[in-house]
């Protein structure tokens, strides 16, 4: 993967801004603003500058690469199905849904990340290896995760829409494939285990539900009494422990 069309398009980007505030500058009365890309030291005065832009931006789409390469994305969907399926809406709430999948993908992915700092983070730093050879050794461990958990189904669909060859081994598959094969994946297996999560809690709305008609409560919404039902039976089953092995265990 390389940098330099994005490194091109910002650099041309600031030449029109400088070009464009040099033109006002000309044509306004009074106050006047103007950009200096040269810089004191020359040109690359400003290629500092750049690579730190290209920085924050990384920073700032760093959540979004979690969800897509990492196990965040399964994990906070089945915690959402889970809170959904017992009819607590607002409890557990976003913050404590979103924070336990963070924890659980920060231990889930700690493996992962051992891998990239022993083998690009701390080569890097002593400045034995380049950073585009450090970026490349960081990218195989999570690589390596994802099509551990992708389905072939889904690489083969991406690999086909992509209109690219069959590559001749996994380590082949290109991220651009590679990556939207994983969530679609991820969603699938979200589901399912959202699924499996819905099948008790299910059964005791409808007993719940049969009872007050049969009773000739129609008015009384079911989920005023199921609730209780739900809580005491995730309670008394350990709920927590069995779903939250239960995702561990699924990236296994």
């Amino acid at each position: 993967m390389t940098w330099k069309p994005i490194i091109s398009i910002l650099v041309w980007g600031f030449l029109f801004c400088g070009v464009a505030g040099e033109a006002l500058a000309q044509s306004a009365q009074g106050p006047t603003l103007s950009l200096d890309l040269t810089g004191p030291n020359g040109p690359e005065s400003w290629t500092i500058g750049i690579r730190i832009l290209f920085l924050l931006t990384a920073l700032t789409l760093a959540p979004a690469f979690i969800m897509m390469v990492t196990s965040f994305t399964r994990v906070v969907i089945v915690l959402a199905l889970l809170r959904q399926a017992m009819g607590t809406i607002h409890s557990p709430p976003n913050q404590v849904v979103v924070g336990l999948a963070l924890f659980l993908t920060l231990f889930i992915m700690a493996p992962v990340w051992d891998q990239i700092q022993v083998r690009a983070l701390e080569p890097y730093l002593k400045e034995e290896i380049t950073q585009d050879k450090a970026l490349e050794q960081a990218i195989q461990p999570v690589r390596a995760f994802m099509m551990n958990q992708v389905r072939e189904k889904d690489l083969d669909l991406f690999v086909s829409m992509a209109g690219i060859a069959i590559p001749e081994g996994p380590m082949n598959v290109p991220m651009r494939v590679l990556i939207p094969a994983f969530v679609t994946s991820e969603l699938r297996a979200a589901f399912t285990i959202g699924f499996l999560i819905y099948i008790p809690f299910l059964v005791i709305d409808m007993v719940v539900a049969s009872i007050l008609m049969s009773m000739g409560m129609m008015l009384l919404p079911p989920i005023m009494i199921s609730l209780p039902f739900k809580l005491i039976l995730f309670v008394l089953a350990d709920g927590w422990f069995l779903v939250v092995g239960s995702l561990m265990r699924s990236f296994n």
